[in-house]
């Protein structure tokens, strides 16, 4: 045979392998990086067309499996299962999004989606990476709220569910409206990310850290309350919850001045074993922050009584905060000092 036509055939070889999950070829992406799996529009030899697909061919097991996506605008609606997989994207232009809400009915028939299954893309499982993406949930939030009939209105964009642990995401945008980023449980790191949305967008009883993010509120017309940037449902025996390091809290055009709480705590179902723990550490923030920083939040306690968790009672601090939206310590906006500030940081860590 000669030497072209038998590197012809194992071309070929390799890309039959790889579209029935065998295994995958190793490619290189532009930068020279190399990854198991290549999704772009053409596919390629060996390539995939959608995300669901590189996913679906990662082989079983636990060693890492890396997926470039090209950009564009990939409407999917994704879950990730494996162990150690990582996604990463050509930037904000790589754009993974749905269009889900919680009260939506599923298209098999089975419900809603409920505030969870909404999101655009979930995590289930440990290891897993996310980069230079932008995941959207792009459901019409603002029309919804026109709407007097319309509710189950969240609309999660990432969520971290069961099985999630060790989650990393750095230089992705995360945009939605209410509910945006759901850090449900495990543990978690974003690193340069871009996180928006209006009610409790970023909520959640996983420990997470969120450094040197950009943490932005989205403009609601007409609303006095332009939303809450934190909802931590924290379990009462894990110290550590949502941390903000050297973040800025900024705001959309038209974000009124002293409009959004840094956020109150959320003991989810009426679980009375959630305090919901937050801290806002070396962080700049926007006028649009209420002085007061942080409020209650409602809740149906054991005995089907309506009740409140409030910010004392809750585990909601901050330290070294400026600009615009600081404010002295007070009995909602408790400091902490630099040893506890540095353990709540530690207590992130994988």
């Amino acid at each position: 045979m000669r030497r072209g036509a038998a590197a012809w055939d194992r071309r070929n070889v390799l890309a039959g392998a790889a579209a029935i999950g065998l295994f995958a070829p190793v490619r290189s992406g532009a930068a020279g990086e190399r990854y198991d799996a290549l999704v772009s529009r053409s596919g390629g030899a060996g390539g995939f067309r959608t995300l669901a697909a590189a996913l679906a061919a990662a082989p079983a097991g636990d060693a890492p499996w890396r997926i470039r996506v090209a950009r564009g605008i990939w409407r999917e609606k994704l879950v990730i299962r494996r162990p150690n997989v990582t996604v990463e994207g050509e930037g904000p232009g790589t754009v993974l999004v749905f269009g889900a809400s919680a009260g939506m009915q599923r298209p098999d028939g089975a419900g809603p989606w409920g505030t969870g299954g909404s999101a655009s893309l979930t995590v289930e499982a440990p290891g897993v990476s996310l980069r230079g993406l932008t995941i959207r949930n792009d459901f019409d939030f603002l029309g919804a709220r026109r709407d007097p009939a319309g509710n189950g209105a969240q609309a999660v964009a990432l969520s971290l569910a069961a099985g999630a642990d060790r989650t990393s995401v750095a230089d992705c945008a995360i945009e939605g409206y209410q509910d945006t980023l759901y850090a449900r449980e495990g543990r978690a790191r974003f690193r340069g990310c871009t996180i928006s949305g209006g009610t409790d967008f970023v909520f959640g009883g996983a420990a997470a850290l969120f450094d040197r993010c950009r943490i932005v509120s989205r403009h609601v017309p007409d609303a006095e309350v332009q939303g809450f940037v934190a909802a931590p449902s924290t379990p009462a025996v894990q110290p550590v919850g949502l941390v903000f390091r050297g973040c800025r809290l900024e705001r959309e055009a038209g974000v009124p001045d002293a409009s959004v709480w840094l956020g109150r705590p959320w003991r989810a179902g009426g679980n009375m074993a959630l305090t919901g723990a937050a801290a806002i550490l070396d962080c700049w923030m926007d006028g649009h922050v209420r002085p007061e920083g942080w409020t209650w939040m409602g809740y149906r306690g054991p005995d089907g009584e309506q009740r409140r968790l409030t910010p004392q009672e809750a585990r909601l601090v901050e330290r070294g905060s400026r600009g615009p939206g600081a404010a002295a310590a007070g009995p909602t906006r408790r400091m902490v000092d630099a040893r506890t500030a540095a353990a709540l940081i530690a207590g992130t860590d994988f």
